[in-house]
């Protein structure tokens, strides 16, 4: 599959050594560059994490029903750290 040129332009980097990338469509992008000189961008969209697991929830308070009744592991000697 041949891709096709979209934009084709010279950029150059500023005084503070940014490149800017015009009409860019994402705000990030992950930047890998190669022994050869190519520099390949990816598109990444960063978003929210979802809300804690229903199964993550229920083994919390599982803990802390086990640490109200005692049941609980023997403390941990963090003296040497």
């Amino acid at each position: 599959m041949d891709a096709s040129v979209v934009v084709d332009y010279t950029a150059h980097l500023d005084a503070k050594h940014r490149l800017t990338l015009r009409g860019a469509k994402y705000e990030y992008y992950q930047v890998k560059e190669y022994e050869n000189g190519y520099i390949v961008l990816e598109p990444r969209e960063l978003v929210v994490p979802k809300e804690v697991s229903k199964k993550t929830l229920a083994m919390m308070d599982e803990s802390i029903r086990n640490y109200k009744v005692g049941q609980v592991s023997a403390p941990i000697d963090l003296t040497e750290f």
